[in-house]
């Protein structure tokens, strides 16, 4: 069995390598290798974003009460990267390269303080107070 911490972390190295793929492709300009990359990061994101906020957050919510806390900041940041993940989507169909790797810049930083959040602090809560994590991550392994 694996936990949600080390389960929703190991998610996130897999993200962050897809994105670090695609901005090497992008600054060889090596766009369709980009495109590709960045599909299986955007992918991989949303689907890691769903079952934070479908599956994990309410659950967290259900369990310890607080709906106005760390679930809900987490919620706004998926909303920020979510906008960046689109105007990187732009950037790369038009195949520019420097606006590419400026908002690459960008999103990179607001991930990096975004997982270190998660895995520091929200992880570990969620750990602590979802009695069925194991199978929820089970079933996140599956999908």
């Amino acid at each position: 069995m694996t936990s949600i911490p080390e389960f929703m972390t190991t998610k996130h190295r897999e993200c962050d390598e897809f994105f670090t793929d695609a901005e090497a492709a992008v600054a060889k300009a090596d766009w369709s290798l980009a495109l590709t990359k960045w599909q299986s990061f955007a992918l991989e994101l949303s689907k890691h974003f769903s079952q934070e906020e479908d599956t994990l957050f309410p659950k967290f919510e259900q369990a310890t009460g607080m709906t106005s806390g760390p679930t809900q900041v987490m919620r706004m940041e998926h909303q920020q990267m979510r906008a960046l993940v689109q105007d990187l989507d732009n950037a790369l169909a038009a195949k520019n390269k420097d606006e590419y790797l400026g908002l690459s810049e960008t999103l990179m930083v607001m991930m990096q303080q975004h997982n270190m959040k998660e895995e520091m602090m929200l992880y570990p809560m969620m750990d602590q107070n979802i009695s069925d994590g194991e199978q929820i991550i089970e079933q996140f392994k599956t999908n």
